[in-house]
């Protein structure tokens, strides 16, 4: 499970049958700035995930990727690595918020 922002949305009008109706975003994900330890920082990695929960572009959501990102009753029959399963409100990183919604 890994912090991301919500950078874009994807449009596939060709897919598998299984997919019609998914939302698709493009989400970029975050660390700890291992410096400075009070701000989130971009990876410069950008991961495909489906969204069952609604976010939008510029939230910060919890991603679950792998096998795992079929274990929601969402998602238990598609074909994907990654899906939204949280849409984050606060992060405390040793009592310091460095994001809050």
């Amino acid at each position: 499970m890994f912090l991301a922002k919500v950078t874009g949305n994807v449009v596939a009008t060709q897919k598998v049958a299984s997919m019609t109706g998914h939302k698709l975003l493009t989400v970029e994900p975050y660390r700890v700035d291992e410096t400075r330890r009070d701000r989130l920082v971009p990876t410069g990695r950008t991961f495909v995930v489906v969204d069952t929960l609604g976010a939008g572009v510029d939230d910060f959501v919890l991603i679950c990727q792998g096998s795992s990102a079929r274990l929601t009753p969402e998602t238990a029959k598609l074909p994907i690595d990654a899906v939204v399963i949280g849409l984050v409100d606060t992060v405390d990183v040793g009592g310091s918020v460095v994001y809050q919604r």
